[in-house]
């Protein structure tokens, strides 16, 4: 009866928090960690926005886009970021061309910005931190993402 009680004690101790098995979170508050989970997809920029708020100005499969960090403090401690992706619009892309894009897919939000051109974006929210596997699928659903929109459009 005792040694039932104590391998019952031990198996509850390792499901708690803290424990070995936890695993080291991600969150907004480290640009760099950000960055090199985005290298995994193509070449990654770590800069600062208009603000002075940390941004990502990356590369993935030919694709420009930016990773733009949110509620920030002084340009630190940031809680989310957002997924930004912009194209010249040749004219082919028109208001229901976005609509039809917002309407079939989850991920990313498509827009006309002032100038008329096609712009996707996805927020992400990263308060109290998410982990490292669970960011990296991310970075590969914007992948996907911009290779979805890319092929809608042109």
């Amino acid at each position: 009866m005792r040694t039932h009680f104590m391998a019952m004690t031990i198996a509850a101790l390792a499901l708690l928090p803290g424990t070995a098995s936890a695993q080291i979170l991600v969150d907004a508050t480290d640009p760099a960690r950000i960055a090199e989970i985005a290298r995994g997809y193509g070449a990654v920029e770590v800069t600062t926005d208009a603000v002075g708020d940390p941004m990502l100005r990356g590369r993935m499969d030919g694709t420009q886009y930016l990773v733009f960090f949110y509620g920030c403090q002084n340009g630190r401690d940031c809680t989310n970021i957002q997924f930004r992706a912009a194209w010249q619009n040749d004219g082919s892309v028109t208001e229901s061309t976005i609509q039809a894009w917002n309407a079939e897919n989850r991920f990313g939000k498509a827009m006309l910005d002032a100038e008329r051109d096609p712009v996707i974006q996805w927020d992400v929210n990263l308060f109290g931190g998410v982990s490292r596997t669970n960011l990296d699928d991310t970075f590969d659903w914007w992948r996907v993402v911009l290779q979805g929109f890319e092929s809608r459009l042109y």
